[in-house]
């Protein structure tokens, strides 16, 4: 039996602050930009300012990516354009910076953190600080046995959930979640397809890479095999990720759920996030209130899973390598919204308008007037 009650969350998790968004839409009137002519930046800022409990909203400048990393052995059935135990390689690239999530970090100044949880390598090979959270060395092949053991999947879990207070604690204000895995998004998919009463094909995608219709075939046989070992654990949401999930998944709800508890927004990457968070979800439903869908990924699971929760991306790129990239697209948009809805000025009240003034069109009245008046006086005259 596991130690970890995860109905505690839903006494823990409040929603952001209603009256200070409410606050905040009212401010937002008040300026000089009439409400909705900014779109959803307007909603954006006003979420922050509740997320924050802050009006005016208060700038985003201590973001933080952070990357949860694992094998899946899933991949041995090739359902990725990857080679099965290779996502250690991803990492030391995201870490040298030759990943698309290092080149846009860099851009944007916003620092990565790897946490690798089961990556199917030699833990000498890596930095200390990225794989002193590992659970095991590689998740299982849940199409026909466990990912994990249920203490397994409770130390990946509180891990996350670890990781999440350190953030917190160091004054991270935002957070942009992704993963760095190969195999991951099959056991997103089926995450989802169970979490939503689906089929594997509904949620069955193509992949950071684009996998072919062999590998696409493979890899929905997969979900759907692994789909019927799901659906008799629904009711437990750790046992779920222990039989279906993995190291990465169960630490990335660990981390989002604790971050609501701490009141730390997230922008969500892609399919493996939104399982993550849908799975969040069910544990605590006012969890999701915390979160933003940073973009669309095309992966049909990940639509699945972000309409479940009723929340809609920000960006529309195309965007399918993973690792966050697409999720930190939608950070200065994020920036964006708050600066706006914090420096535009307010519209001065009538009370404050000059009294004295010259009006508009009053000096012309005046020369009219005056023009007007010196026939009458020739007349007289």
């Amino acid at each position: 039996m596991s130690s970890l009650n995860l109905d505690d969350f839903t006494d823990l998790i409040e929603r952001p602050d209603g009256g200070v968004r409410r606050d905040a839409e009212a401010r937002r009137e008040r300026q000089v930009v009439p409400p909705g002519a900014l779109g959803r930046l307007d909603d954006l800022g006003e979420w922050l300012a509740a997320a924050q409990s802050a009006v005016p909203v208060r700038p985003v400048d201590r973001p933080r990516v952070v990357l949860f990393a694992g094998d899946h052995r899933i991949a041995e059935l090739g359902v990725s354009a990857r080679p099965a135990g290779s996502a250690g390689e991803l990492v030391r690239e995201v870490l040298e910076g030759g990943r698309p999530v290092s080149v846009l970090a860099r851009r944007l100044g916003v620092p990565v953190r790897v946490v690798d949880m089961a990556l199917d390598c030699d833990p000498e090979s890596l930095p200390a600080e990225v794989v002193r959270h590992r659970v095991r060395r590689g998740s299982g092949r849940i199409d026909v046995e466990d990912a994990l053991t249920l203490q397994e999947a409770e130390a990946a879990f509180r891990a996350g959930m670890a990781v999440a207070d350190e953030e917190a604690d160091s004054g991270t204000d935002l957070v942009v979640l992704g993963d760095v895995s190969v195999g991951g998004t099959t056991a997103a998919g089926v995450l989802v397809a169970a979490l939503c009463g689906t089929d594997a094909s509904v949620v069955t995608g193509r992949g950071g890479q684009a996998i072919d219709d062999l590998m696409w075939m493979r890899k929905c046989a997969a979900i759907r095999d692994a789909l019927r070992r799901a659906r008799p654990v629904l009711g437990d949401q750790l046992r779920l990720l222990a039989t279906v999930g993995g190291a990465d998944l169960a630490a990335m709800t660990g981390f989002l759920l604790q971050s609501a508890v701490r009141k730390m927004p997230v922008i969500l990457d892609g399919v493996v996030a939104a399982a993550c968070a849908l799975v969040g979800q069910r544990v605590a439903f006012r969890a999701p209130d915390w979160w933003l869908a940073g973009h669309d990924s095309g992966e049909p699971g990940q639509a699945k899973a972000l309409d479940r929760m009723a929340l809609e991306p920000l960006l529309d790129q195309g965007v399918r390598v993973g690792e966050g990239a697409g999720a930190l697209l939608a950070l200065p948009l994020v920036q964006a919204a708050a600066a706006l809805v914090a420096e535009l000025p307010e519209r001065p009240e009538e009370s404050e308008r000059p009294q004295d003034a010259e009006q508009p069109g009053e000096s012309e009245t005046s020369e009219e007037s005056k023009e007007s008046e010196e026939p009458k006086a020739a007349r007289q005259d």
